[in-house]
């Protein structure tokens, strides 16, 4: 059994979304059912990822309106959202608009940098002005201004017989500026969220850093580095969790070379930014929980959003769900919700 710590107090689910391109209805559908399974089990939130140009969820925020007619309780994110691809402004109204659906249940992550295969999709995206964008902290600083309310035009008021104008975002949701997250992997990209106020997202990615490549020991100082620089928002732990103790023999064995084919790229950092990514846990919830708060990163978090692996099928996520609701939250110290 694993050594008793801090009960956990926050137990999320991250699922990226697949479809068949010749019926994407299929794909969108089985993932608002997930959610629907994620709430009646009791999990406190659940997360879209966003794939562009790929054959996942390329709007979880239109994903997500969805959910809010189709859920009553849990809490619905994003992590995380490339600002690179989005409008500060036209994300804004997106974001408070299905916060209002959904009875300010959103928590929108984001993150910035170039789009992946920039120069790919540069002339598609961003036609005119490629080479001018901004993808910055200046992007969320922008998208943080407009969520809260501050001014984003010099008009307001009656134009003609019915036109009303408003100078800030509309709806305005109040609370929405202190569910925002940054998905940071990085000292540099935490201590930037502790100071702009955000909550942080961390993930199975990280930079390696501090001449370290124990993924689990740059997580935690990462952590550390937000909370020293200002962060009092919540922490969020992201890894990717694959309990199997209602697992099928065969399940169980899809499920272990799943993991043996991503855990090379544990071993070492990956690619020109030297990229740690963290293994797999694979076993029965008693296993996990011992790895869990034997994990750095863990012990400096009270709340997780694990994520689930790709590619696996609809009964595949299901088992997951619930061993982790029923067998590994408890063994954390947890409680489903409602």
């Amino acid at each position: 059994m694993p050594a008793p710590g801090t009960p956990l107090e926050h137990l999320g689910f991250l699922t990226l979304g697949t479809f068949d391109p010749a019926d994407p209805a299929a794909g969108h559908e089985a993932t608002l059912r997930m959610v629907e399974l994620g709430e009646r089990l009791g999990f406190d939130s659940a997360w879209l990822r966003h794939r562009h140009l790929q054959y996942g969820i390329s709007s979880p925020v239109a994903v997500l309106a969805a959910l809010s007619q189709r859920t009553s309780r849990i809490a619905l994110g994003t992590a995380v959202t490339p600002l690179a691809w989005e409008n500060p402004l036209r994300l804004a109204e997106d974001l408070a608009t299905v916060d209002v659906l959904s009875g300010g249940r959103l928590n929108p992550g984001v993150s910035v940098g170039p789009p992946m295969h920039w120069d790919d999709v540069k002339g598609a995206l961003y036609p005119d002005t490629a080479d001018v964008e901004d993808f910055t902290y200046g992007r969320v600083e922008r998208l943080l201004r407009l969520v809260a309310g501050e001014p984003a035009a010099s008009f307001a008021g009656r134009e003609g017989v019915v036109e009303e104008w408003s100078d800030r975002v509309q709806p305005h949701s109040p609370g929405l500026r202190g569910r925002l997250w940054y998905g940071g992997g990085s000292t540099r990209s935490a201590q930037w969220a502790g100071q702009a106020g955000m909550n942080l997202l961390t993930s199975s990615v990280t930079r390696a850093e501090g001449g370290s490549i124990d993924f689990a020991e740059v997580q935690a100082a990462q952590v550390r580095a937000y909370r020293e620089a200002g962060g009092t928002g919540r922490v969020s732990q992201g890894l990717v969790v694959i309990p199997t103790d209602s697992a099928t023999d065969e399940q169980r064995s899809r499920y272990t070379a799943y993991v043996e084919a991503r855990t090379p790229r544990t071993r070492s950092p990956q690619g020109p930014a030297g990229m740690l990514f963290a293994p797999d846990l694979l076993g029965t919830s008693e296993q996990i929980a011992e790895a869990l708060y034997a994990h750095a990163g863990f012990r400096e978090v009270t709340e997780v959003v694990f994520a689930l692996p790709f590619s696996f099928g609809e009964a595949d996520y299901e088992q997951v769900l619930t061993d982790m609701v029923q067998r590994l939250g408890p063994l954390l110290g947890w409680s489903p919700a409602g």
